[in-house]
């Protein structure tokens, strides 16, 4: 080929850059299946929320949350996005025509040239990213939204500035976000009209000559104008946040605050105002000196108004004298934290306990002795789970609860009884590996099955609880009409229920060997759950929860519902998103109906002069360390709690009701407007309900860890803090390390005409283990319902506090004998509730003792190792009695005499142990458990059992000579007199 002939182009071998047309057909097909896919399965979460929102009746609830935070979304979003728009616009279209030939100018050209060409998409993009992101930070504002559209009056006023408190806690949290949001859009326009002038031109701080334009200077001083101005309103809202901080010792403005820091914001508005002005006649002026002086005079006075001159007050006139400089502001907030907290009325008075126990001493106390609770919620439900479990597919929570009932065989219906109440949920985790697939967890397995329930101050002979109501069907006092539990804390993820009529039933109903496979079946027909039997709805739930049997199975029919969203607490807090919830849902029987009752809480925290506390701190106890069933509060901080609302949740049909219980609180007034018809009437309770409903333990918990020092209503005294106190450690759950848990009782306190089921705790000073005070509300709906009594003793008081009694139970040589000889053989000894009870002119510290069988690995398989009440342990002042029976260690403190049972023949506390009976019974004991471990390692077991007998025989004798016996209490009770009176 000659040399000057073109070379011919040759089309590279391989594939076109970006592939095949057929490879790109494919990739874009995959792209559009795999967004549909993902737009499905978030249409699938939307819709089936409709849906469950539309089966419970609160679908106005899903709507307006909705429809809330689309219009926040949209128009935030909007606002955020068309500012960062228009003000890249607006640098753009005036950029200058000519722009120099500067280095700086001929470096920038490279990027105007390579980013002209998508100028108008990257701006539009984004401004969509920063709208999106504005838009989702807005929408999380629904709730601030709602209550400031929503605002109720307080009818009180602040005592800084005169203004309703519906200003602080409904308006001005809202407006604080307003603000910031103006400071957000403010600077994100002024960044990006910075960077298109400098691009463009408008800014040229390298080039010779003018550095900026004309243009660029009214663009930029609009902006810090608009941003001063903001500033403006910024300093005008921080005057009314000063009312509603927490500097530590003192919630709430301080003397520095009102007399230094409100007059320093006041002169920083105007200088703000002003400030903002000279930016503004800078469009007209076109001279930076008059704004920049204005803003570096902002600047100085920020910093010297704002910062320092407070800091020189605080130093040299609050320091010196800061208990009687801030008196008033003290006093504004013990009055407003105990207005916060409805601490305000709670009854104070002295109580100069005796430590010494005298005969006849508890004559008039026999209602709150009689009523002592025994049974421990927290230890006995392995017991429970071991003598009615039934199978094991059944369960029980690991901390059961406290209800009352009034029961027709006792006392012909007309005393209340403390009673310790469990739902027999059902336990997939109990199911064989083999039992374990689709259609036994989602469509046999379904429920759980009926309540069991013990009296709370009843043991029988054996230590086990005195039960009511048990076994399968129910059997007892309580009338349970509709016994099967489709919703609860154990239930599954979800259930798919129901068949067509005449069907064969498919759901396990219960164990019964009277029918041909041992068991009943039955077919779900409430009105719970949503239908899933149409093709839609199965692919919308098969989306839902990723599993294709939904959409495949055949036991999925026309007459199918799905259910979800099980747990109490969730169906509760889904449908009352605004709402606190307790951590501990309750079941009780209403009406031959298994419900759960949980109480709801309307919060806030911006309260003027209120202390502020944390939830998850204030409401954290032993019991919520230790058991999952037991919930303490996220760690939210809060000045203001109510319970505004109980609700309810329907064991058999998921049927959630919300009910008005503070008719006062502004809160639940606003979220009621907000959500209409969502809450109802406080008249539409019935009266078999009310007789359930009790006051919350997490609003106790936060009140008793509020008063503990605001109970001091002297500033003088809350300055000092001398006088504070603390929730004691408990003592019986040593490796917790957390308070301990308030307590349901049934008791009479001192002042009180008759005895009410109560919510009790203690106190002992700070730094100090004593006792300090006494705390009981009254838990039983009535006009007497939430007041507050609290025993406070002397200050030098000498009555042990929970843990010295503890320490005193465990060092007293009979009892440490006692616990050392049960725990014989590997048996394991626990002990109970530590309950308190201001009787008999002290304090009687009452702890039942149980005792655990050695556990081996079959026992544990089998569940036969479980606690039973063996002793109970009573204490007043330093005097100890140890015994089977409550009034058996009665009688051995109050001198023969308690004054409520006939005193004992032998007239005293416990004898003396007997050394040589002591002696042979331990060496016997020795002897028998040797013998024992020989035959079981020789397979020898007619041997082995008659070394245990002879080890039993040993044990008892050696309980009775250390004065205590573990036999058989010749009554079944365990209390201190027959069943109570009241």
């Amino acid at each position: 080929m000659p040399p000057d002939e073109p070379i011919p182009l040759r089309r590279p071998r391989g594939p076109l850059p970006g592939g095949s047309p057929r490879t790109r057909a494919l990739l874009i097909t995959v792209a559009i299946l795999g967004a549909l896919v993902v737009a499905f399965s978030v249409f699938a979460g939307f819709y089936t929320d409709l849906l469950w929102f539309r089966s419970v009746g609160f679908s106005g609830v899903f709507t307006t949350r909705l429809f809330t935070r689309i219009a926040l979304f949209v128009l935030f979003g909007l606002l955020m996005g068309l500012a960062v728009w228009a003000n890249m616009w607006i640098a753009h279209r005036s950029r200058p025509a000519f722009r120099g030939l500067s280095p700086e100018q001929q470096n920038l050209d490279r990027y105007r040239v390579a980013i002209d060409p998508y100028r108008r998409g990257l701006s539009i993009a984004l401004a969509g990213v920063v709208g999106l992101l504005a838009g989702g930070s807005a929408a999380a504002e629904w709730r601030g939204w709602l209550l400031f559209r929503n605002s109720k009056p307080f009818g009180v006023k602040d005592a800084q500035f005169g203004t309703d408190l519906s200003f602080f806690v409904f308006r001005l949290p809202f407006w604080r976000f307003l603000v910031g949001f103006g400071f957000a859009v403010v600077v994100l326009s002024l960044i990006v009209a910075l960077l298109t002038h400098y691009l463009y031109g408008g800014l040229r701080p390298q080039t010779p000559g003018e550095t900026t334009t004309a243009a660029a200077r009214t663009h930029i001083a609009i902006l810090l104008g608009v941003f001063v101005l903001l500033k403006a309103v910024a300093y005008w809202l921080d005057r009314y946040g000063l009312v509603i901080k927490d500097s530590g010792r003192i919630s709430g403005a301080t003397y520095t605050d009102v007399n230094a820091v409100l007059p320093a914001k006041n002169i920083l508005v105007w200088i703000a105002l002003i400030s903002a002005l000279l930016f503004f006649a800078t469009v007209v002026t076109r001279n930076w000196m008059a704004p920049g002086i204005g803003f570096g005079l902002l600047v100085l006075s920020a910093v010297i108004v704002g910062g320092l001159y407070p800091g020189v007050v605080q130093r040299f006139q609050v320091r010196p004298s800061e208990s009687q400089k801030e008196a008033p502001y003290i006093q504004r907030n013990i009055d407003s934290t105990r207005e916060a907290y409805e601490l305000k009325d709670a009854q104070v008075r002295e109580y100069n306990a005796t430590g010494i126990p005298s005969k006849g001493a508890l004559a008039g106390d026999e209602s709150t002795v009689g009523n002592v609770r025994l049974i421990d919620p927290s230890v006995v439900s392995p017991t429970f789970r071991a003598l009615q479990q039934i199978r094991g597919f059944y369960d029980f929570a690991d901390s059961l609860d406290i209800d009352r009932y009034a029961l027709a065989e006792d006392t012909g219906g007309t005393a209340e009884r403390d009673t310790v109440i469990a739902v027999r949920e059902l336990d997939l985790g109990g199911l064989q590996p083999a039992q374990r697939n689709w259609i036994n967890t989602h469509t046999v397995y379904t429920h759980g099955y009926g309540v069991v329930a013990a009296f709370g101050n009843e043991s029988r002979a054996d230590g086990s609880p005195t039960f009511f109501e048990s076994d399968i069907p129910p059997s007892g006092l309580l009338d349970v009409a509709e016994p099967r539990v489709y919703f609860g804390e154990r239930s599954p993820e979800y259930s798919i229920v129901g068949s067509p009529s005449g069907a064969r039933a498919q759901e396990l109903d219960f164990p019964d060997d009277k029918s041909e496979n041992g068991q009943r079946n039955n077919t779900y027909a409430g009105k719970g759950g949503v239908p899933v039997g149409s093709l839609f709805n199965r692919l919308l739930f098969t989306a839902r929860f990723q599993e294709s049997n939904i959409l495949l199975s055949n036991l999925v029919n026309s007459e199918s519902k799905i259910m979800w969203v099980r747990h109490p607490r969730e169906r509760v807090e889904k449908v009352a998103p605004w709402l606190t919830l307790d951590g501990d849902p309750y079941p009780s029987v209403v009406d031959g109906r298994i419900v759960w009752i949980i109480d709801g809480y309307t919060t806030t925290n911006s309260y003027p002069y209120s202390g502020r506390t944390t939830l998850g701190e204030a409401t954290a106890d032993s019991l919520t360390a230790t058991s999952s069933a037991v919930l303490a509060q996220p760690r939210e901080e809060v000045n203001y709690i109510r319970n505004s609302v109980k609700a309810t949740v329907d064991a058999y049909d998921g049927t959630v009701s919300l009910y008005e219980w503070d008719q006062e609180d502004p809160v639940l007034k606003a979220w009621k407007a907000a959500f209409p018809g969502s809450v109802k009437d406080y008249s539409e309770i019935s009266p078999e309900l009310m007789k359930h409903l009790r006051y919350p333990e997490d609003l106790f918990k936060v009140q008793r860890e509020l008063f503990a020092r605001y109970h001091v209503t002297e500033p003088q005294a809350f300055y000092g803090g001398q006088d504070f106190w603390k929730v004691p450690n408990d003592p019986t759950r040593k490796g917790s390390g957390k308070p301990q848990p308030p307590y349901f009782l049934t008791l009479q306190m001192p002042g009180q005409s008759a005895p009410s089921f109560s919510l009790t705790t203690t106190y002992a000073p700070v730094n100090r283990e004593t006792l300090a005070a006494f705390m009981a509300v009254n838990a039983t709906p009535g006009p007497d319902y939430g007041q507050i009594r609290v025993l406070q003793l002397p200050r030098n008081t000498t009555i042990p506090g929970p843990g010295q009694v503890q320490n005193n139970f465990e060092a007293q040589p009979s009892v440490a004998e006692t616990l050392s000889l049960l725990r014989r053989g590997g048996s394991e000894v626990e002990f109970g509730n530590l309950l308190s009870l201001p009787v008999g002119g002290g304090l009687l510290y009452v702890e039942p003792v149980y005792v655990r069988a050695a556990q081996t690995t079959t026992t544990a398989a089998s569940g036969t190792s479980y606690p039973l009440l063996k002793k109970v342990l009573v204490s007043f002042g330093n005097r100890i009695g140890f015994a089977d029976t409550l009034s058996g260690a009665l009688e051995q403190v109050f001198e023969g005499g308690s004054g409520v049972t006939p005193p004992p023949s032998d007239g005293g506390v416990t004898p003396p142990p007997s050394t040589d009976t002591l002696a042979k019974a331990l060496a016997d004991a020795e002897k028998a458990l040797a013998d024992a471990d020989a035959a079981l390692k020789a397979g020898d077991f007619t041997a082995y059992g008659e070394a245990q007998k002879r080890l039993a025989d040993a044990i008892n004798r050696a309980v009775a000579a250390s004065g205590g016996g573990v036999s058989p209490s010749p009554s079944p009770t365990a209390s201190a007199s027959p069943t109570p009176s009241g």
